[in-house]
């Protein structure tokens, strides 16, 4: 004969789960939790359901509408820049890519514009190193820590020797249009342009196949202002620096 299983506090006989808890035991899922009221929208007020979603880059600066312009640098493929433009705004933008965690690796021929500013980029950290022309070695990129590789060497850069890479952006900074122009232009992802005269500004419209509008008013642009290329996309960007930028490289230049 079986003997009744007992447990504390409980009466004789064959225990069982009770009607109540028995309708709450989902298999593999433990317990259901307490029971609520659905959450429900109704379809008229869908269009004011919105989410503060943003870009995720380096700031560039404001568009027409006072928005921030976001540059996404740095992708699971390298990422190939050239900025027709000024030592200022070039270095502007590699602060704020310091900023936002990344490493900065600048190859230039003229280390004494640099030194203050890769010493003040860090705060105590090196994220911002200086290489000779033509001695850039690997940077060990990973989409854990980015590297960005500034090229200042003036209006003939060198081909680099640095092998292409995830995780890994090449900003080339033009003073003016050079015969190595075309080629970095045709080949890059992303085109900034800083105030260029009437002839280069033709040529800039022949390659990039801008409107004419665009084109011609490229000799008229302000030192603050850089128009930024993608093959489909193009969009006229205003460079405010902070506080602590103008402190360290001074006011908006297009001459350096």
């Amino acid at each position: 004969m079986t003997t009744p299983r007992t447990t504390p506090g409980s009466t004789t006989g064959p225990t069982a789960p009770a009607p109540a808890a028995a309708g709450r035991i989902k298999a593999g899922f433990g317990l259901l939790g307490p029971r609520r009221d659905r959450h429900v929208l109704p379809a008229e007020q869908l269009g004011a359901l919105s989410l503060p979603l943003g870009d995720d880059g380096v700031v560039a600066g404001v568009d027409a509408k006072r928005q921030p312009a976001v540059l996404g640098l740095f992708r699971p493929v390298q990422l190939d820049v050239v900025l027709i433009g000024s030592l200022w705004t070039t270095q502007v933008l590699a602060l704020r890519t310091a900023g936002t965690g990344a490493r900065v690796a600048v190859e230039t021929g003229r280390p004494q514009a640099w030194t203050g500013l890769a010493q003040a980029a860090g705060g105590g950290q090196q994220c911002m190193t200086l290489h000779d022309v033509k001695q850039v070695g690997p940077q060990g990129a990973s989409i854990t820590s980015p590297v960005l590789v500034v090229r200042d060497c003036g209006m003939r850069p060198p081909r680099s020797r640095l092998a292409p890479g995830p995780w890994q952006s090449v900003l080339t900074l033009l003073p003016f249009l050079g015969p190595s122009a075309p080629r970095l232009v045709e080949n890059a992802g992303l085109i900034g342009i800083q105030r260029v005269s009437p002839e280069e500004a033709a040529v800039l419209g022949r390659l990039l196949q801008l409107p004419r509008a665009q084109a011609e008013a490229l000799p008229g642009l302000g030192d603050d202002m850089v128009l930024w290329c993608t093959p489909r996309h193009r969009k006229l960007v205003k460079l405010q620096p902070t506080d602590i930028e103008a402190g360290l490289l001074g006011t908006p230049r297009r001459l350096d």
